[in-house]
């Protein structure tokens, strides 16, 4: 089986090097990731510039191929192309900061994830939720794990076609970790903030800043099985039709 693994923190990465080196116990890893960080990129397309790619190498063996895209740029050209041989698998991560609610809108980790599920290819992706300003190496060995575990429950039952998988892993020694729940996208509890600045020449510019993220740790979401000890795994499905309220705009009547 052939997997490609790829992130949006950027080749050099450390968590993408643990989740290779895991998951190559499964069969032939490609790595093809961003040349720089592209984190809370969103699910991106580039198709006003050429794309390049470089050949680079990593620790512990690995080549690695580094692209000028986005995450989902990544997975789109291996898909199309870049590689010889077809993609069966597509692994992204290990994001060290946790991708809950509304954060798989933002983020490059997750929207790499369904670049694949667009093209029917079995998909994942996983962060690991590190502390806030963590001083030091983050381990991302459980992480890795983690993924390697849910990659083999895909395989051995298949992956029903426009869904993926978002996982997110307690930042605990493997052992320490309760278990694995099945859960919904919980409430993100965003503090952003707009920091309105001047350059030398007088004039403003501005970046959006604020704190961390909190969430509603509520049973049976994502925030509440992380906030227990516990791996949270949220199947996503590519359908983001709201059925609920077809009746709802149905009596609205639009357009008589």
């Amino acid at each position: 089986m052939h997997f490609l693994v790829t992130n949006d923190d950027g080749v050099s990465a450390p968590g993408l090097l643990a989740l290779a080196q895991e998951i190559r116990k499964l069969g032939k890893v490609t790595i093809v990731a961003p040349d720089k960080n592209w984190s809370a990129s969103g699910h991106v397309k580039t198709m006003n510039r050429p794309l390049r790619v470089k050949e680079v190498q990593l620790n512990g063996g690995f080549k690695a191929f580094a692209s000028d895209g986005a995450p989902s740029d990544c997975v789109a050209l291996t898909i199309l192309g870049l590689l010889e041989e077809k993609i069966d698998f597509v692994v992204s991560g290990i994001n060290p900061n946790a991708n809950l609610g509304h954060d798989i809108t933002y983020s490059g980790t997750v929207t790499a994830a369904m670049e694949g599920t667009i093209s029917n290819i079995p998909s994942i992706a996983i962060s690991l939720d590190a502390p806030e300003n963590h001083l030091g190496a983050l381990d991302y060995s459980a992480a890795a794990r983690v993924a390697r575990l849910v990659v083999e429950k895909v395989i051995k039952n298949d992956m029903p076609n426009n869904v993926f998988l978002n996982v997110n892993v307690p930042y605990l020694p493997f052992a320490d970790i309760k278990g694995f729940r099945l859960t919904r996208l919980g409430m993100r509890v965003y503090r952003d903030e707009l920091v309105r600045r001047e350059d030398p020449r007088g004039r403003p510019y501005y970046w959006i800043g604020g704190d961390a993220p909190g969430g509603v740790p509520e049973e049976g979401t994502d925030v509440g099985a992380l906030s227990s000890g516990y791996v949270s795994i949220t199947p996503i499905s590519m359908d983001l039709t709201a059925y609920d309220y077809l009746d709802y705009f149905e009596k609205w009547n639009i357009g008589k």
